[in-house]
């Protein structure tokens, strides 16, 4: 007796794209913003799935789908895969030039000043219009993840399914203080200013230098390394920042490094993208003009 093929063998590819946005996004709402289709038809695509596999793939609440340990299951198979499919898909049908387009970026408020956005300046000017959200690390990425934002400067290696990770260039931390207020009598009561009060900077370089923990709480502490500059400039306390943000600083004398190192505590930063999105023109353009230009950072 003869095999015969039966279509119904064969998930539709649709169908488990659908899947993998759902999954990513949380929501069906999300996710149907995300492939452009109506919430009723990424529900009903949903459950196709699942009736043809034969099991429940979430569990539906009042702020989102949970999935099922056959979800996460199949999410690991089809994320390499789909993501590969999805990206040479897109490709056929994309312009091969950026112009016209439009990149959503987001990184920390210093790197992106100091750094990034004149680093694209001839992405700009060959026609990518840029929009930018600041923020901390791991909220960006979840916009990555969620395809609200298309290309991330982490201070964290994304671990996320269907994000690709890349290294942009290492941030070296420095010690530094206006040089009137130097020589300092002894460095351990050196009024300290901070980003936050675990001093999660300080507390790093004064570990990976000094071998001991900071000994006291910070003068001043503020959420933003520009203004810890400018504290650290008017003579009011000792501080840790990235070399790039005080490098003028550092040139014009206005402020010094207290005590130099030749293993200073580094961090790596990183470009994030989607997977499936990485190589679209607009997104490629401005990837390779910040790799190219951190590498001088």
């Amino acid at each position: 007796m003869g095999c015969r093929g039966r279509m119904a063998d064969v998930v539709s590819l649709d169908l488990l794209h659908t899947f993998l946005a759902v999954y990513r996004a949380g929501t069906l709402t999300r996710a149907a913003e995300l492939l452009g289709l109506a919430q009723p038809t990424v529900t009903a695509q949903l459950r196709s799935l699942e009736s043809e596999l034969g099991h429940p793939l979430f569990v539906r609440g009042a702020r989102g789908v949970t999935p099922t340990a056959a979800a996460d299951d199949l999410a690991r198979r089809l994320d390499g895969p789909m993501d590969a499919l999805t990206g040479v898909a897109a490709g056929l049908h994309e312009a091969a030039e950026p112009a016209g387009r439009t990149l959503h970026l987001g990184g920390p408020a210093e790197l992106m000043t100091a750094r990034v956005l004149p680093a694209l300046a001839g992405t700009i000017a060959a026609g990518v219009s840029v929009r930018v959200r600041l923020g901390l690390a791991d909220d960006l990425l979840t916009e990555l993840s969620q395809g609200r934002l298309d290309l991330v400067v982490s201070a964290i290696r994304p671990r996320r399914a269907g994000l690709h990770a890349e290294p942009l260039c290492d941030e070296e931390f420095v010690l530094v203080a206006d040089p009137a207020i130097l020589p300092l009598p002894d460095l351990h009561q050196a009024p300290l200013l901070a980003y936050a009060e675990e001093l999660p900077i300080v507390r790093r370089w004064w570990r990976h230098v000094l071998g001991s923990p900071p000994p006291r709480r910070a003068v001043l502490v503020v959420p933003d390394l520009r203004a810890l500059r400018a504290a650290a400039a008017a003579g009011i306390g000792v501080t840790v920042l990235p070399r790039y943000l005080v490098a003028d600083d550092l040139a014009a004398g206005t402020l010094v490094e207290v005590l130099t190192t030749a293993d200073p505590p580094i961090n790596t930063l990183y470009l994030a993208t989607r997977s499936a999105t990485r190589d679209a023109p607009h997104i490629a353009a401005a990837r390779a003009a910040l790799l190219r230009e951190g590498r001088n950072w």
